[in-house]
């Protein structure tokens, strides 16, 4: 019987936290960071191994936590926290 691992990333709090991590070690340009910067490693089986509903869950939830701001386009975010920031909550 073959059982279905743990997805790490499930958690829109935990999801959220990577993306902000992987958005602080990119380098803005015009304080701009483009979306496929944090989603490839995110969604790549070399990287997170995360699934794209879980990219929109994180997403979401740091847009509504104030830590990235997604532009209208779809194609940017921006920073608005410290990964570091992110530790204690």
């Amino acid at each position: 019987m073959k059982h279905a691992e743990a997805r790490p990333y499930s958690d829109p709090a935990t999801a959220a936290r990577k993306l902000v991590e992987l958005a602080a070690s990119v380098e803005a340009v015009n304080g701009r960071i483009h979306i496929e910067k944090i989603n490839s490693p995110f969604l790549s089986p070399n990287g997170c191994k995360a699934t794209g509903p879980e990219f929109g869950a994180g997403i979401k939830y740091a847009i509504e936590k104030g830590w990235l701001d997604l532009h209208e386009s779809g194609t940017y975010v921006q920073l608005l926290t410290s990964p570091k920031d992110l530790l204690v909550g």
